[in-house]
């Protein structure tokens, strides 16, 4: 069992610019590996990653994880944020805060970069990379900490069909490690590859929560036939983006 499981999001209501974002959103993810969150545009399900990581503060409503506030969680972005240094500096970066002995961080800089077959460019100018070098980036970037949970929004959305595999190939290796994944994706036979279980967002709510292969292929709630139909436009259950 993951530590940070079950992960329980408590009738989390969030308003942005006035607008509601999350609408009492509940649900509890207990099964390991990945889960998926899918849904219209605007249904909730980045703002509900940034809950979950923290960087949103929810008007109302709470998110608990077994390992309580010290669970260890990185997200990772559409678009990696990278700063002007090596490849190596972006790594060791986000060791900064755990005041690691210097010869420590290195070693698991090393390892993060090999892991995501960067290591042969680990001095070079991260700003140079190609997109899914500078997704590989932001991916071992997160995964130097150890975190017990990684968080990540529409990993591949720009990334051509041989970077996409790569990066899904590192997702898979990680939960089969025992990181437990929650993956935002509207490519839905991505959902189908990676996850085992698939939350269902609209309109800022949980419609409906189970295992990938059921849901996929029978949903059963209105709101969930609809969007994996294809049968309404992606705004249709909400405004809020």
């Amino acid at each position: 069992m993951s530590p940070v499981l079950p992960i329980v999001l408590d009738r989390l209501t969030l308003r942005l610019g006035g607008a509601p974002v999350l609408d009492g959103l509940t649900a509890t993810i207990a099964a390991p590996g990945v889960t998926a969150i899918v849904g219209p545009n605007g249904a909730g399900k980045s703002v509900t990653l940034r809950v979950i990581d923290g960087l949103l503060r929810p008007d109302a409503g709470a998110v608990r994880f077994r390992g309580g506030e010290g669970a260890r969680r990185a997200l990772v972005f559409q678009k990696p944020a990278l700063i002007r240094a090596s490849v190596r500096d972006n790594v060791a970066l986000a060791l900064v805060p755990l005041g690691l002995p210097r010869a420590v961080a290195a070693a698991r800089v090393e390892a993060a970069l090999e892991r995501v077959g960067l290591a042969g460019r680990a001095g070079d100018a991260a700003r140079k990379l190609s997109g899914g070098e500078a997704q590989r980036l932001a991916f071992a970037r997160a995964i130097v900490t150890g975190p017990d949970l990684l968080l990540l929004d529409e990993p591949t959305a720009s990334l051509d069909p041989g970077a996409t595999e790569a990066i899904e190939g590192l997702i898979a290796g990680l939960a089969r490690a025992g990181t437990k994944v929650i993956l935002v994706s509207h490519h839905l036979g991505q959902v189908a590859r990676l996850a085992g279980d698939v939350l269902v967002l609209a309109g800022g709510r949980a419609v409906e929560h189970g295992p990938a292969r059921t849901v996929l292929a029978d949903p059963r709630t209105p709101e969930a036939r609809a969007y994996l139909g294809g049968e309404l436009p992606w705004t249709a259950f909400a405004a809020a983006s």
